[in-house]
């Protein structure tokens, strides 16, 4: 039997679901095209972040140090940053055969979109957005970190023509609330979720240290639980699955919650381009066992549609797991 590992994530045709997702590993058009050629059905550039470029730009242009050209200077630096990531989509085009995703962190809504255009214009076959932030001011206003996702994607919308992605943190009260005002406001696809950093405390030195930096599979769990309400509830909004995702059965299960894509990074720094090509040959062996012509036959099979009145995503689940225990 012959197996199609095509698959429709976002408005954009894969030639199967492994996305390499935002790192290092999509910082040069070198590098996306020794991935695009170990068969990644995506890929999405390292993200460009608007805090390192203004951060940059005010540091190089500080008005005590350059009075009279700091103006100048700052617009000059972030200009500089912005067209080098230009000629990163315009030259990984030309060499990947896959789809090339921009990719943006920001955190406010006016400064992206004259930029988004240029991403627009330079090639990309999609932006994919992150607001990737804690929210832990003591007058917090609830719903004000949502309506931020909603107000940047607003705006973006007006002005782009390609699809757009989210790709959310996993630090909201109701996410499946926001993806449908997401899906209502223009967005494409939804990517759950984003990693956030990890930090960690050195009790010998009493310093404060960076966590973990790769992912590993037990993050899996909390990414299948979201992906399989979120696609039953708002199913009309396509999802890609990231975070724990460091085998084949891992991608299986997540297109199996109702993923049409995974988004891999950990994997791919610990075990080289290899795992694509190993991922999809399990892929295509677990197919033809279970009689899967195509991805459209199993995504979503088990999502949170009631299983014989189990509920297997929410609450009852936990209740009839932990009330058997002695």
């Amino acid at each position: 039997m012959t197996t199609d590992l095509t698959t429709r994530f976002a408005g954009l045709t894969l030639e199967n679901p492994i996305i390499v997702s935002s790192s290092g590993l999509t910082d040069s058009a070198e590098k996306n095209r020794k991935l695009s050629e170990a068969g990644v059905g995506a890929l999405v550039l390292k993200s460009l972040f608007e805090e390192q470029i203004l951060m940059e730009a005010y540091w190089q242009g500080d008005a005590n140090l350059y009075p009279e050209g700091s103006d100048y200077l700052v617009e000059y630096i972030r200009e500089h940053r912005l067209e080098e990531y230009l000629q990163l989509i315009r030259e990984s085009k030309l060499t990947c055969s896959c789809p090339v995703i921009a990719s943006i962190n920001c955190y406010r809504t006016s400064d992206w979109i004259d930029f988004a255009t240029r991403i627009e214009q330079a090639g990309a076959d999609a932006l994919e957005v992150n607001i990737l932030a804690l929210q832990t001011d003591l007058h917090y206003s609830y719903g004000s970190f949502e309506q931020r996702h909603i107000d940047l994607l607003a705006n973006l919308r007006k002005v782009l023509h390609i699809p757009i992605i989210m790709k959310l943190g996993n630090n909201f009260t109701n996410p499946i609330s926001l993806i449908n005002q997401l899906y209502a406001n223009g967005a494409n696809g939804v990517v759950l979720f984003n990693r956030s950093y990890r930090p960690d405390i050195n009790i010998e030195k009493l310093t404060q240290t960076a966590g973990e930096v790769f992912s590993n599979e037990s993050e899996l769990s909390e990414v299948l639980r979201w992906i399989g309400i979120a696609s039953s509830a708002v199913s009309r909004m396509d999802y890609a699955a990231s975070g724990g995702i460091h085998s084949a059965e891992g991608m299986i299960k997540a297109i199996l919650a109702g993923a049409s894509a995974v988004e891999i990074c950990s994997a791919l720094y610990l075990h080289s381009s290899s795992f694509i090509g190993q991922c999809l040959q399990f892929l295509r062996g677990w197919m033809e066992r279970q009689g899967m012509k195509n991805i459209a036959q199993f995504k979503g099979l088990l999502n949170n549609r009631d299983l014989k009145g189990i509920n297997t995503f929410e609450r009852v689940q936990f209740l009839k797991y932990f009330s058997s225990r002695k």
